[in-house]
């Protein structure tokens, strides 16, 4: 043979007469066997070819996203706080919980922190808007002054807005578990002493209560400043009564 191309067809042509060679000792042929045994119980080939996989470990964040490879995927906000496992191909991420398949997503290319957001993985309340600056900005600014412009700032250190919703959410959910006054409190003192404060800052303050000290310095300050100073005069005695 001088090519691949008349090797190939000459071994097709005796792999035919192979497959069509009758059995010396039962019935048929291994071709007969096929059709009449196999090929009935065949399926269909997937419509995609097979794909490397690579598996992660992710956590669901309070925003019901995962963050795989600096991109983020939406999961069922039930799940928001657990470890899943992520099964990362070309096209694909899918995410399993205990086993279980829970989602799937078209993998995302480009710029970093972009988002992928299935409507229906969100709570009720959420369905109605996306996440925006504005959004994040009128829940700070129910909260107070302060935590808005530490929310502004947030934004301001990135180039692309996405990469700031992660940090925002954090922040202003500490307010569930602090109340509104002590968060902005704790963003006012940060904002006060920090020149680049962030969720970590606001957080290690309200865990060390740092928020509640000032605020007691400073009343101990404005009580000192209004105490009534009696001078000299009032001390002289009986004759300057």
């Amino acid at each position: 043979f001088f090519s691949f191309e008349d090797l190939n067809k000459a071994i097709i042509k005796e792999l035919d007469n192979f497959n069509n060679r009758p059995f010396q000792k039962k019935e048929g042929s291994r071709k007969s066997v096929y059709l009449d045994e196999e090929l009935p119980f065949m399926k269909a080939l997937p419509e995609q070819p097979f794909e490397l996989s690579v598996w992660k470990r992710a956590k669901v964040q309070l925003n019901y996203h995962i963050s795989i490879e600096k991109m983020n995927y939406s999961v069922p906000y039930e799940y928001v706080g657990n470890y899943v496992d992520v099964k990362v191909t070309k096209r694909t991420v899918t995410v399993y919980y205990k086993m279980n398949q829970i989602c799937t997503h078209d993998r995302l290319y480009g710029r970093i922190n972009q988002y992928s957001t299935n409507e229906s993985h969100m709570p009720e309340n959420h369905q109605k808007f996306q996440w925006n600056k504005d959004r994040f900005m009128k829940w700070a600014a129910s909260i107070g002054d302060n935590t808005s412009i530490l929310v502004s700032k947030l934004f301001d250190r990135y180039k692309v807005e996405e990469q700031a919703y992660k940090g925002c959410m954090s922040l202003l959910k500490l307010s569930d578990k602090y109340g509104k006054t002590r968060l902005e409190n704790a963003c006012q003192l940060a904002l006060d002493h920090i020149s680049q404060p962030g969720y970590k800052n606001i957080k290690m303050i309200l865990q060390s209560n740092q928020d509640l000290k000032d605020k007691n310095d400073n009343v101990q300050s404005e009580c000192d400043m209004h105490a009534f100073v009696r001078g000299k005069d009032y001390y002289g005695g009986r004759n300057n009564g």
